[in-house]
């Protein structure tokens, strides 16, 4: 086959490849620098609801079985840490949410998702709290993968990998369960953008202290996105009521 043939079909076969990835690189690159990493603040950890996907008791990745430590209370451990950049933003995590290179968040193997931890660089000892929405990292030994912003704060994303401690500060709450007879979901708000969801919930679990949880709804050829609290008894249920009405935070429907 002549030499120009050959390099016009493996083009070809390479264009194919890329068009079935749901990525639209085929190498991870750097984003662009963006002054604001330097003064975004680090998430407070919370213990949010356990996420509805995600967290599976154990998922298998290219042959390899991998168990999610559910329940856990403490953990802290050293390891290698490498970041992942601008081939994975804007796509969905493990959970859903959709991955921010400027946001301080990170993925982990076993940790259930999401979890807030403490990472400290070992050899400057810089330290930063994340937040782990992701799993991975399924490269060698890696013990973490870092979002860009938190690899830039760390003070390592050039080099790339870092030698790194990783201390759980907050996981999350027990997965929402069927209600007892006498318990109810307060529902909150409704978004069809699923990011206004997600910061309500977020402002919500600082709030109340309680399970807030998103319910997913088709409606009109769109999806609806319920944030909702609960389940909750009588008692509990009328002091948020009262919580969400100071915030001028009006509840929305009452569900059983």
């Amino acid at each position: 086959m002549p030499f120009r043939i050959f390099v016009w079909v493996c083009c070809i076969l390479l264009l194919q490849a890329c068009s079935h990835s749901r990525y639209q690189q085929a190498i991870d690159s750097t984003p662009v620098f963006d002054d604001r990493i330097k003064l975004l603040k680090e998430p407070k950890p919370i213990s949010e609801p356990l996420s509805r996907i995600g967290n599976p008791d154990q998922y298998e990745v290219w042959g390899k079985t991998y168990q999610v430590s559910k329940g856990l209370t403490q953990y802290s451990q050293t390891g290698t840490a490498s970041w992942y950049g601008q081939k994975f933003h804007g796509h969905a995590t493990s959970n859903g949410e959709l991955f921010d290179v400027y946001a301080f968040s990170a993925a982990h193997k076993s940790l259930p998702l999401p979890s807030y931890v403490r990472v400290t660089n070992l050899k400057n000892q810089k330290s930063l709290i994340v937040r782990v929405n992701d799993r991975g990292p399924f490269h060698g030994d890696r013990l973490i993968d870092l979002s860009y912003a938190a690899a830039v704060r760390l003070e390592f994303d050039k080099l790339g990998t870092a030698q790194v401690k990783v201390d759980l500060l907050a996981a999350p709450l027990k997965a929402v369960t069927p209600a007892a007879k006498d318990a109810r979901h307060l529902q909150v708000a409704a978004f069809y953008a699923y990011p206004s969801a997600l910061k309500l919930q977020k402002s919500l679990s600082l709030l109340v202290g309680e399970p807030v949880y998103i319910s997913k709804v088709e409606q009109g050829g769109k999806t609806l996105h319920k944030v909702r609290i609960g389940p909750l008894k009588a008692q509990r249920l009328e002091a948020i009521q009262g919580t969400l009405i100071d915030q001028k935070l009006s509840p929305g429907l009452l569900l059983p």
